[in-house]
């Protein structure tokens, strides 16, 4: 007979077994870091370990290349793990997604052996360029989740919490196009692109005393003219506006538009907006999901910190979280200090800590998937 000691037995067994299998995929994914869109390697590795493993690969969106799904079994509660594997640009792996997607390969091996008996379907899900554009959403947008009853995934970080917010983000590209002149000859003649920007950077200098807590914006400039005789005739930046929720975010976006919109104004010089990538939305983390893994975790000696109320960062699971039950929990070990983003972080990425994260991950999240699948109301809900 069957016993919920019997399948938590069993799934830590298999993360056992599948250790250095998964600590080995966590160091590849570190050694040779892709970033967003690019990470064709990192999506073929885990995806050959799975096929090796019994799962069925496949590519469900043609425009998003380095995306699949891997499943097993035939359940009709369809549960997913969600796999992080984008790098940052110069920094490789600065905020863990190696210990990100190899935790959920992890957990989604570890609870196939035990589908049949829970009557799931096992769906791991890859999702590329999460430092970017958001590739959850596109996935999300293209119905790839349709049939899924929960998602989860465990993020790499300094400490362990559960509960968490994040802030709903939006990134833009901004061009403005002005008109060339000689800087010094005939100025009057010339329209200037980085007169524009400028202009809106002040505005939005302004603006941030009257933005509500929690709205935030920031930007860099990517060409800014190429020589300080020329009128600059073009301008590029990108800007990401953050806000406690999806709704306060649109709001939010209106205000900085008419920031930018105001260097146009101002100088005569053309303005372009294009959203770069989707909006992700704030993260909503499942209460019961919450819970189960919080107990499953301190099982593994972990005592993650509650963060129910706080806000951190952004991610694309966001989305995810709005369409189905969800959990994106950190999972934490020593980083020096060091935080998320920062060559310094990346530099622990194959660390013992980092790799025991990886199997604790693995195991925690699989043991909640249990703890789902095995309760009545939970199946139905």
């Amino acid at each position: 007979m069957t016993t919920p000691s019997t399948l938590h037995a069993a799934v830590r067994e298999e993360v056992q077994g599948r250790g250095e299998q998964l600590v080995a995929l966590s160091h590849s994914l570190h050694d040779e870091p892709e970033t967003a869109l690019e990470e064709h390697r990192s999506a073929a590795k885990i995806s050959a370990l799975l096929a090796a493993s019994g799962f069925t690969v496949t590519r469900p969106l043609p425009s998003l290349p380095t995306a699949f799904q891997a499943s097993h079994g035939a359940g009709e509660l369809v549960i997913a793990f969600c796999a992080e594997y984008d790098a940052l640009p110069g920094i490789g792996h600065a905020c863990g997604h190696n210990v990100n997607g190899a935790a959920a390969v992890g957990a989604a091996l570890a609870l196939a052996p035990v589908a049949d008996e829970l009557g799931v379907t096992v769906r791991l899900i890859g999702t590329p360029a999460e430092e970017d554009i958001g590739g959850k959403v596109l996935l999300v947008e293209a119905g790839v989740l349709d049939d899924v009853a929960a998602a989860m995934m465990v993020h790499a970080a300094s400490d362990d919490s559960v509960g968490a917010s994040s802030l709903a983000i939006g990134a833009w590209d901004i061009t403005y196009r002005g008109r060339p002149a000689h800087a010094a000859l005939a100025p009057w003649d010339g329209v200037n692109a980085l007169d524009a920007l400028t202009v809106a950077q002040t505005a939005l200098g302004l603006l941030r005393q009257h933005l509500p807590p929690g709205s935030l914006v920031h930007g860099v400039v990517t060409d800014g003219g190429s020589a300080p005789n020329v009128v600059p005739a073009l301008t590029r930046a990108r800007y990401e506006v953050r806000a406690p929720t999806l709704e306060q975010l649109a709001a939010t976006q209106d205000r900085v538009r008419a920031c930018f919109e105001a260097g146009a104004l101002a100088t005569g010089a053309d303005l372009e907006l294009e959203p770069h990538g989707r909006d992700f939305a704030d993260l909503r983390q499942d209460d019961f999901l919450t819970r189960a893994y919080t107990e499953a975790v301190r099982t593994l000696g972990r005592d993650p910190v509650s963060r129910h109320g706080e806000t951190t960062a952004s991610t694309d699971m966001g989305n995810v979280s709005r369409l189905l039950p969800a959990i994106h929990p950190t999972i934490g070990y020593d980083t020096g200090g060091a935080l998320q983003h920062t060559a310094e972080f990346a530099s622990y990425g194959k660390s013992p800590g980092a790799d025991r994260a990886v199997l604790d991950g693995a195991t925690a999240l699989a043991l909640t998937a249990v703890a789902a699948a095995t309760d009545p109301a939970q199946r139905r809900r």
